[in-house]
């Protein structure tokens, strides 16, 4: 919680995703929601190499049964999530059925997803055009090397990836010690060069309604 202050603070929206059935949970996504930041499920999911994704994980061999039950029970510890994203996932979101139950689940709560891309072989992509949810990609971790100077270069490969109007999508971690004064020091300059930041869910609005518009034309 403590860490969690400095990002409430940041003078710019964000999407901030929280861990389901720990101490400070709800207590968190409370919090993040008194700040005006839009919140989403940071759903634990099994990963390659044997890790500890933490309490509430999909894992292979689960029923659709099973993975609907989890993940309604993990949103209901995170009260007002607008969106699921994974946490690890390396092995689970490579599943195809697992993934389409989780989608089905944001479908049917009227929710999205974020594939926070931890596998190539994700198989996200294809459950959510098959449930026809709306997701998005992660493009840039923000802070794989928590120090100032990798976290702006980070900053500069999410610049150059969102050419044309497309955003780019970067994820960090509240753990990281430099990264909130980091992006605070840098966002008078990025907005000085004509660049946002914003929600997950803003952005989908705005390509929804372009969308719109080209089908209309």
């Amino acid at each position: 919680m403590k860490e969690l202050e400095a990002f409430l603070e940041l003078p710019f929206p964000l999407t901030m995703a929280v861990l389901p059935g720990l101490p400070n949970s709800v207590k968190a996504a409370k919090a993040i929601k008194a700040a005006g930041k839009e919140l989403i499920l940071h759903q634990p999911m099994q990963a390659v190499g044997g890790q500890n994704p933490g309490p509430g994980a999909i894992t292979l061999g689960m029923s659709s049964a099973e993975v609907d039950s989890l993940v309604e029970a993990n949103l209901a510890t995170v009260p007002g999530a607008v969106g699921i994203n994974n946490h690890m996932g390396s092995a689970a979101s490579a599943d195809l059925a697992l993934m389409e139950t989780v989608a089905a689940v944001a479908k049917r709560r009227g929710i999205y997803y974020l594939d926070s891309r931890t596998t190539s072989e994700t198989a996200i992509p294809v459950a959510a055009r098959r449930e026809g949810i709306r997701y998005w990609e992660r493009d840039v971790f923000l802070d794989n090397s928590p120090d100032r100077a990798s976290i702006t270069r980070a900053v500069e490969d999410g610049k150059k990836r969102s050419i044309k109007g497309r955003p780019a999508v970067m994820i960090g971690h509240v753990w990281s010690a430099e990264l909130a004064q980091t992006l605070t020091d840098l966002y008078p300059q990025l907005i000085a060069e004509g660049y946002s930041l914003s929600t997950i869910s803003h952005f989908m609005v705005s390509e929804a309604s372009e969308d719109d518009e080209s089908i209309g034309d």
